[in-house]
C-alpha cells in the first residue's frame, strides 16, 4: 500500500488540514524507517499475499504437484474400473450340459439354439428337448427342426470372449432377463458417491483434509479388495457402494490441497495440467490394465492393492493451512507455511508473519460469526436464487453428458472396445490444454456455452448418420467437447456464489451432479434398443445445458461477490452478449456510494471457505486507492505506539473518491 508524500495534506482530528513532514516532526531516522517498513505491509495480509513471499510455485509446490500422481491413478481406477468389471458380453447362447461332449460348436448350436429373424442364433432361448436322447441318437440331424417348442435358458450360458477378459456380467450371468443388473450396479456406485460426498464434506471440516483424503483411499482399498471376492449380486452391489463413497474425495481433496499452496498466477496451470499430465494418461491406460489382468477379480484385487499407496499421504502431505486457520490452529498453519518458505529458500520478515497472524485471527473470528449462513440463505434473494437454480440444472446436465459420453465408449464399437475407450479417454488431454489456454482469455460463460452445445451437436450428428466410422468419429468429438465443459463447470460455480455460502453451495451443486449421474447408466442401457436413441438423448441434454449457460453472469475480470447482497447484484449490469475479449458489453453502472468494502481478504479454496465482508481487498489493491497516514507529535513516544496509532490513522477511500 502506498502512503502520501511529506508534501500531501492530511486531515487532523480537528478537521484542519496541515502539512506533515515526518522528518521535521520526529528528527528520528529509526522511527521513519519503522514507519516505512510498516507501510510496506498491508493492514491485512492473507494467504494470497503471503504466497508470493514464500514462493508461488517453488520446489515445495513442485513436490506436492508430483505427489498428485498416485491419487490420480486412484481416481481413474475408482471411476473407470467398474465399467470394465461389468462389461456385458456381445455374443452368447444357452449352455446345454448334455451336449458338451459334441466337439463341433456349430452342431451344438444347431441342435439346441433357435435362430432369430436375421439368421443369428438366439442369445436367451433354447429348444425344449430331451438332450440326453439327442446326444445318444445315431442320427442327430433328425432333431434339427425350427418348429420345435422353445423355452428360456435353463442352466447357464456360453460366452464368446474375443478379448479373454472375463467380466462379472459373465460370471454371474447378468444377461437376458438379468441384463439390467450391471446397470443397477453402476447406479449403486453413484448412489454411494452421493452419500460419500455429503459425509466426507462434514468429515473434512472436522478432522482435516489429509485425514479425509487418506480415509477415502482406505475405503476404496477395502471396497476393491472385497469386490474381488464377492460371489453374488448383493455382495457386489454393497462393495461397489463402498467404493463409490470414496470416489469424489480420493481426488478432490488432494486437488484442493495442492491448489491452496500454489500462488494465484499458477493455479489455472496446475489445476488443468495435473489432469492433462497425470489423470488423463491413467484413464487411457486403464482399459489395458483390465485387458492384461484377464479377469475382473484379478483386476479389482490387484490394482485395488495399488490404492493402498494413497495411505502414505498421511505421512508426506501437509495439512491444509487454510483449514487449520478456520479451526483456530493458527500456529500450526504458520509452522507449515514457514516450512514452505524454507524449502523454497525464501526469506519473509518477522513483521509480515506478525501481520499475517493478526489477519488469520481476524479471519477466524469472523468465520465463526459467518457460520449461520446456510443453503437456504441463497434462496432468500431473487437473483441469487435464480443463479443457483441455473447452476444446479447446468451442472447436472454437464455431469450427465460427460459421464454418459465416458460410458458410451464401451458400447459404440464392441469389437474394438479397449481401443475405442482409450482413444475416447485420450481426448481429455487436448481438452485440458485448451481450457488452460482459453478460459482466462474468453471467459467462462461463452466457453461453457459453446463447448456444451458442440458436445450436444456432435452427439445429434452421430445419432443421425449411418456410416459406423463417422458415427464413432462424431461421438468422440462430442466426448471431446464434454471434457471441456466439465472442466469449466468445476470452476464456474465457485466464482458465481458469494463467499459466505460458497463452500456449502458448491458442495450442494457437486452432490446434485452425482445425483444426475445416477441416470447415466440407464441412458447407456438404451443402446440395447438403439445407439441412436442414446446419442440423441445426450445431444438434447448438451444443447439445453449450453443455452442455459448464457443466462449466468461472466466472472472473468470481475470482482467476485463476498456477501449475499453482492451475490444478488452480481452480473446485473451484464448484457447477454457480454464477451470479455470483445469489450465490456455491460450496462452503465449505477454505483451506490455506500456499496464498497474495506480491508483485505482471506481467500480460500477449502470447503469451509469464508471471506469476511470486512476484509475485502478490492478497495485498496485492485483499484489502487490511496491511503493517507497522519503522524502527530503525540505519536512519537516509541515505536510500538507509532505502529499502533499509525494503523488507526489509515482511512480507506471508497471507489467514487478516487
Amino acid at each position: 500500500m502506498d502512503t502520501e508524500s511529506s508534501d500531501d495534506d492530511s486531515e487532523l482530528p480537528s478537521g484542519k488540514p496541515q502539512r506533515v513532514d515526518r522528518g521535521q516532526q520526529t528528527g528520528d531516522l529509526s522511527i521513519e524507517t519503522n514507519i516505512t517498513r510498516w507501510s510496506e505491509v498491508p493492514l491485512f495480509f492473507d494467504f494470497d499475499d503471503l504466497l508470493p513471499e514464500i514462493g508461488e510455485f517453488g520446489l515445495y509446490q513442485k513436490i506436492l504437484f508430483v505427489l498428485m500422481i498416485p491419487f490420480c491413478f486412484i481416481a481413474s481406477f475408482v471411476y473407470l474400473s467398474q465399467i470394465f468389471m461389468t462389461l456385458p458380453p456381445e455374443n452368447y447362447y444357452c449352455f446345454v450340459h448334455e451336449l458338451t461332449l459334441i466337439e463341433s460348436e456349430e452342431e451344438r448350436k444347431m441342435l439346441s439354439i433357435p435362430k432369430e429373424a436375421d439368421g443369428s442364433y438366439s442369445h436367451c432361448r433354447m429348444y425344449d428337448l430331451n438332450y440326453s436322447a439327442v446326444y445318444l441318437a445315431k442320427n442327430r440331424s433328425e432333431y434339427i427342426n425350427d418348429s420345435l417348442a422353445q423355452l428360456p435358458c435353463r442352466q447357464s450360458y456360453v460366452y464368446d470372449d474375443p478379448f479373454n477378459f472375463r467380466t462379472a456380467s459373465m460370471e454371474f450371468n447378468w444377461v437376458c432377463d438379468k441384463d439390467a443388473y450391471s446397470t443397477y450396479a453402476q447406479m449403486i456406485f453413484f448412489f454411494g458417491s452421493v452419500v460419500g460426498c455429503l459425509g466426507y464434506g462434514h468429515l473434512a471440516d472436522r478432522v482435516g483434509r489429509v485425514s479425509a483424503l487418506v480415509s477415502s483411499c482406505g475405503l476404496a482399498l477395502f471396497g476393491s479388495i472385497f469386490s474381488s471376492v464377492c460371489d453374488n449380486f448383493a455382495g457386489f452391489a454393497i462393495t461397489r457402494f463402498v467404493v463409490g463413497a470414496s470416489f469424489d474425495t480420493c481426488f478432490t481433496m488432494i486437488y484442493i490441497l495442492v491448489l491452496e499452496y500454489v500462488g494465484p498466477r499458477y493455479r489455472t496451470f496446475v489445476a488443468n495440467m495435473s489432469l492433462a499430465m497425470f489423470y488423463s494418461p491413467f484413464t487411457v491406460l486403464m482399459p489395458w490394465l483390465a485387458f492384461y489382468s484377464g479377469d475382473w477379480r484379478k483386476f479389482s484385487g490387484l490394482y485395488g492393492l495399488a490404492v493402498g499407496f494413497g495411505l502414505i499421504g498421511f505421512c508426506v502431505l501437509p495439512e491444509s493451512a487454510r483449514w487449520l486457520v478456520s479451526v483456530g490452529k493458527i500456529d500450526n498453519a504458520i509452522e507449515i507455511l514457514q516450512r514452505v518458505a524454507r524449502r523454497n529458500r525464501r526469506q519473509v520478515s518477522r513483521l509480515k508473519w506478525q501481520t499475517f497472524r493478526e489477519s488469520c485471527e481476524q479471519f477466524y473470528r469472523e468465520e465463526i460469526e459467518g457460520r449461520h449462513f446456510t443453503i437456504a440463505s441463497i434462496f432468500k434473494r431473487s437473483r441469487l436464487a435464480r443463479y443457483m437454480v441455473l447452476m444446479i440444472i447446468i451442472w447436472m446436465t454437464i455431469s450427465l453428458v460427460y459421464d454418459g459420453h465416458v460410458r458410451a465408449a464401451s458400447v459404440l464399437d464392441r469389437e474394438n472396445i479397449f481401443v475405442v475407450f482409450s482413444i475416447a479417454c485420450a481426448t481429455e488431454i487436448p481438452g485440458d490444454l485448451i481450457v488452460t489456454i482459453t478460459l482466462d482469455r474468453f471467459g467462462r460463460r461463452w466457453c461453457a456455452c459453446i463447448s456444451t452445445a458442440l458436445s450436444g451437436g456432435f452427439s445429434l450428428l452421430a445419432a443421425n448418420i449411418d456410416d459406423p466410422i463417422w458415427v464413432l468419429a462424431a461421438a468422440l468429438a462430442g466426448r471431446f467437447f464434454a471434457n471441456i465443459s466439465y472442466n469449466i463447470g468445476l470452476q464456474w460455480a465457485a466464482e458465481v456464489l458469494p463467499t459466505v455460502v460458497r463452500a456449502q453451495g458448491v458442495s450442494f451443486i457437486h452432490t446434485l451432479g452425482f445425483v444426475a449421474m445416477l441416470l447415466s447408466p440407464p441412458i447407456i442401457y438404451m443402446s440395447h434398443l438403439s445407439i441412436a436413441l442414446m446419442l440423441n438423448t445426450l445431444g438434447v441434454l448438451g444443447i439445453l445445458g449450453g443455452l442455459l449457460a448464457l443466462f449466468l453472469p461472466e466472472t472473468l475480470h470481475q470482482d467476485l461477490p463476498q456477501t449475499l447482497s453482492d451475490g444478488n447484484q452480481f452480473g446485473k449490469d451484464q448484457r447477454i452478449w457480454h464477451f470479455p475479449c470483445c469489450g465490456a458489453g455491460s450496462r452503465p453502472s449505477r454505483l451506490n456510494k455506500h456499496d464498497w468494502h474495506q480491508g483485505s481478504s482471506l481467500r480460500t479454496l477449502s470447503k469451509d471457505e469464508y471471506r469476511s465482508r470486512k476484509l475485502h481487498r478490492v478497495a485498496v489493491v485492485k483499484t489502487q486507492r490511496r491511503t493517507t497516514p497522519v503522524v502527530l507529535p503525540s505519536m512519537v513516544s516509541d515505536d510500538s505506539t507509532i505502529m499502533e496509532k499509525l494503523q488507526k490513522s489509515y482511512r480507506f477511500l471508497p471507489p467514487y473518491a478516487k
